[in-house]
C-alpha cells in the first residue's frame, strides 16, 4: 500500500574524479544490475557514474573569463556531456564531431548546463549526507562554471555554453545555437548558472565564507545582466495568438526561468535581506506562475506552459516550474504563487500519468519518448508542492511517478541502476531503450534519488512499484482516418512542425463550407471529453458543429485565433473543449462546418482515467477525474481481499470518507472527487 505509514550489487569502481582520462575514457560497468533486488534500507543515490563523467579541465585566464583563485589552482572539474554504452562499457564523448588533430569537438566536451546541474547534485548530496568528496566536487564544478561566465565587457553576466577538453571556450558551436555567440544574450545556461550559484551560496555561506562571497558576487553579476534584459520588461505582456503572456521570462521560457527561481529561492531563504535577489525571485516566480493554463476539462489541464511563444507546446524537459513556484512561495511567504504549482501537480500530472507516463512533450498530442529529466521534474514538483501546500495526495502521485525508474515504464525494465548510478538516456513509445547514460540523464536521476533518500516513506512506496499494468487516459484518433463528405481532402504538409506545435500523425483534414467529417472512435466504459484539435487561423472562418448521432456535443471556431504577436506561426493548433461529453457506447463523431476548417485529430479524455501499477508494494490503481461531478466506480474485490482507498480533491487534499467506509470497502465501490483522484489498493485480510 502506497505511503501507508512509514541492493543489490556493489558499485563498480570508477576512475578517481578528475583523473585526467582521455576523451575515449571508458568505464566497464561489470554488467547491469537490472532486475536485481534493491535494498530499501540502502541509499539509492550512487554518484559513481557522475564521478566517472568528471574530468580535470586546465584553465588559463583569458579576457572576460577567470574564476575563484585561478592562479593558485588552475585546474577544475567538469562532466563530459555524453556517455555512450557499447557491450557493457561506457565511453565519455563530447557534443558533435571530434577533430583528431586538435582534440576539439564541433560543440565541446563540456557544457555550462550540465556543469551547473552537476554542481547542484554534489551540493545537495553534501548537504544531505555530509560527504566531503561531494563538497569538493561541488566546489570544483562551481569554479568551473564561473569560468564560463563572462565577468566583464558588454556581455558580463552571460555565459559561454561549450568548452573543449583542453579548457578552450567555444563561444560559437557547430551547429550554431542561439544566442550566437552563446554569451551574447540571456539563455537557459544563464538560468542554470543562477540556480547553481544560489544553491552554492546557501551551502557554502558558513562552511567557506570567502568562496560564498565570490559566488554571491557572481550571482549579482548575472542578476544585473538579467535586469538589463528580460527582467527590464517586468510588468509588460506580449501577445501570443491572442493571449497575453509575460514578457519578462528568461529566454521567453517558464522552463528556463524556473531553474533560476530554484537557485534564487535557496539563496533568499538564507539571505532574505538581499533585495536584488529577492526582487528577481519574486518577478520570475510571478512570470512562471502566470504561464498556468487550462483546467480539469480544458487542455492543458492546469499545466504551467514552458514557452511564451506557443500556447500548445508543453514539454517535460525544463519542467521544474511547479517545484520552483512552490519553493518561491515559501521563500517569499507568498501563498498566491502556490496555486499554479498545485494545479500543475494535482490536475495535470495525473492526466499525464494516465496518458502513459511522463512523456517528453505534448505538442499538443502525447507522442514522444520519456527521459529522466521529465520524470525528475514531475517528481520534484510533486514533492515540493506537497510540502508547501500540505497536500498529501501529491505524494501518492510521486510514488507512481518515481516507479518509472524501477521498471514501471514502457520498457518494463529499470531505468536507473543504484549499483552503478547510471540512468538510461530515454525510453521510446514502443519500449525501446536508449542505453547510453549521459550527463543530463544521470544528473536528473540522481536528483530523484536524493529526493527519495530524503523521504523514506515515499522511497519505500516507490520501490514497491516496478510494473505499469495498464493505463487508460488520453488517446488520439486522427482526423484523416475519418470519412469526408464534400470537397474536403487529407493534407500532408512538408513538415509536421507548424512553428509552435506539431500536426498529429504529420497530416490533417482540410474542410470547406458545407463539408462533414465523420470519425470512428472506439467505444469506452466511461463517458469521454472530446477535444477536436483545430488549426485556427487569425481571421474568422465560421465554426464546426460536432455531434454523435443525434446528440449535440458542441462547436468549435475554425478561426478567430487572435493576433499572432510574438509566435513563429499565425494561428494556433489547439485542442478545443466541447460542451458535452461523448457517451461511452458512442463510436462516431461528426463535424459539420460552415467555413474553411483545418482539423488535425480528436483528443479523447475519459472522464475517469486509470493507472494500474504493481510490485512488491501490492496492486494499486489510480482513478483520475476529468469531470465536475463526484463519481463512483465498481471494483471487483477478490475473496479474501479488502479494498483500501484514499481520495483527494483537485488540490491534492484528502476528501472526507463516505459514511461507514472508514477507508476500507469489501463491496468494491470507489469514490472519485470532482477533478480529483483516488488511489485504490487491494490487500489481503
Amino acid at each position: 500500500m502506497l505511503l501507508a505509514g512509514t541492493g543489490g550489487l556493489a558499485a563498480q569502481a570508477a576512475p578517481a574524479p578528475g583523473g585526467g582520462a582521455s576523451a575515449a575514457g571508458s568505464l566497464d560497468t561489470g554488467g547491469n544490475a537490472a532486475g536485481a533486488a534493491i535494498d530499501a534500507a540502502a541509499p539509492l543515490t550512487n554518484l559513481a557514474h557522475l564521478d566517472f563523467l568528471l574530468d580535470t579541465v586546465p584553465l588559463t585566464a583569458v579576457p572576460g573569463h577567470t574564476t575563484y583563485r585561478l592562479a593558485e589552482h588552475p585546474d577544475v572539474l567538469a562532466p563530459w556531456t555524453y556517455a555512450d554504452h557499447t557491450d557493457g562499457v561506457y565511453t565519455r564523448v563530447g557534443g558533435g564531431d571530434l577533430d583528431p588533430a586538435t582534440g576539439h569537438w564541433t560543440q565541446g566536451a563540456y557544457n555550462a548546463d550540465d556543469i551547473a546541474r552537476t554542481a547542484v547534485v554534489y551540493l545537495r548530496h553534501w548537504q544531505q549526507t555530509g560527504d566531503e568528496s561531494s563538497r569538493e566536487n561541488a566546489f570544483q564544478t562551481l569554479r568551473s562554471l564561473t569560468y564560463l561566465q563572462t565577468d566583464s565587457g558588454p556581455n558580463a553576466g552571460n555565459v559561454v555554453l561549450w568548452q573543449q577538453a583542453d579548457g578552450t571556450l567555444t563561444p560559437s558551436a557547430t551547429p550554431i545555437e542561439l544566442p550566437d555567440p552563446s554569451d551574447s544574450a540571456e539563455s537557459y545556461w544563464v538560468a542554470r548558472t543562477v540556480w547553481a550559484l544560489g544553491e552554492g551560496f546557501a551551502a557554502f555561506q558558513n562552511d567557506d565564507p570567502d568562496f560564498a562571497a565570490f559566488l554571491q558576487d557572481r550571482l549579482h553579476l548575472s542578476l544585473d545582466s538579467l535586469n538589463e534584459q528580460s527582467l527590464a520588461k517586468y510588468g509588460e505582456f506580449d501577445v501570443a495568438d491572442g493571449a497575453q503572456v509575460p514578457a519578462w521570462l528568461i529566454a521567453g521560457g517558464a522552463d528556463a526561468s524556473a531553474e533560476a527561481v530554484l537557485g534564487l529561492a535557496a539563496y533568499t531563504a538564507v539571505a532574505p535581506g538581499d533585495e536584488l535577489a529577492r526582487i528577481a525571485l519574486s518577478r520570475l516566480a510571478e512570470g512562471v506562475a502566470g504561464m498556468s493554463a487550462g483546467s480539469v476539462s480544458e487542455w492543458p489541464f492546469g499545466a504551467i506552459m514552458p514557452w511564451n511563444k506557443s500556447q500548445t507546446l508543453w514539454h517535460a524537459w525544463g519542467g521544474l516550474a511547479p517545484a520552483a513556484v512552490a519553493d518561491a512561495s515559501v521563500a517569499l511567504d507568498r501563498p498566491d504563487l502556490l496555486a499554479a504549482a498545485v494545479t500543475d501537480s494535482a490536475t495535470f500530472t495525473p492526466q499525464l500519468l494516465a496518458a502513459g507516463g511522463p512523456d517528453n512533450a505534448w505538442s499538443p498530442t502525447p507522442g514522444e519518448a520519456q527521459i529522466a529529466y521529465g520524470v525528475d521534474s514531475r517528481l520534484q514538483g510533486l514533492v515540493q508542492t506537497a510540502e508547501a501546500a500540505d497536500a498529501p495526495g501529491l505524494l501518492d502521485l510521486a510514488a507512481i511517478t518515481a516507479g518509472w525508474y524501477f521498471g514501471a515504464n514502457r520498457s518494463g525494465q529499470p531505468a536507473y541502476d543504484p549499483a552503478t548510478g547510471t540512468a538510461v538516456d530515454g525510453i521510446e513509445r514502443d519500449g525501446r531503450v536508449n542505453p547510453n547514460s549521459g550527463a543530463e540523464s544521470t544528473i536528473h536521476a540522481l536528483f530523484s534519488m536524493l529526493t527519495l533518500d530524503a523521504n523514506p516513506t515515499l522511497k519505500a512506496a516507490a520501490l514497491g512499484i516496478d510494473t505499469t499494468v495498464a493505463t487508460s487516459g488520453l488517446s488520439v484518433v486522427e482526423a484523416e482516418s475519418g470519412v469526408i463528405s464534400g470537397t474536403g481532402m487529407n493534407v500532408m504538409p512538408e513538415s509536421a512542425w507548424t512553428g509552435e506545435a506539431n500536426w498529429s500523425g504529420g497530416a490533417y483534414v482540410a474542410l470547406n463550407a458545407g463539408d462533414t467529417l465523420t470519425i470512428t472512435v472506439p467505444a469506452s466504459e466511461t463517458a469521454r471529453n472530446v477535444y477536436p484539435i483545430v488549426n485556427q487561423g487569425e481571421a474568422a472562418s465560421g465554426s464546426t458543429r460536432w455531434t454523435s448521432g443525434r446528440q449535440k456535443l458542441g462547436s468549435t471556431l475554425n478561426g478567430d485565433a487572435g493576433a499572432q504577436g510574438i509566435t513563429d506561426a499565425a494561428g494556433t493548433l489547439s485542442p478545443l473543449s466541447l460542451d458535452r461529453a461523448l457517451p461511452g457506447r458512442a463510436t462516431m463523431v461528426t463535424g459539420t462546418t460552415d467555413g474553411a476548417a483545418s482539423v488535425d485529430a480528436l483528443l479523447l479524455q475519459p472522464q475517469i482515467s486509470t493507472v494500474a501499477v504493481s510490485g512488491t508494494g501490492g496492486d494499486s490503481t489510480l482513478y483520475v477525474s476529468a469531470t465536475t461531478e463526484t463519481r463512483t466506480q465498481k471494483v471487483a474485490v477478490p475473496r479474501g481481499f479488502v479494498l483500501t482507498q484514499r481520495g483527494y480533491d483537485r488540490a491534492g487534499q484528502a476528501v472526507a470518507e463516505r459514511p461507514g467506509a472508514k477507508g476500507h470497502d469489501r463491496a468494491g465501490q470507489v469514490t472519485i472527487a470532482p477533478g480529483g483522484f483516488t488511489l485504490v489498493t487491494l490487500t489481503q485480510r
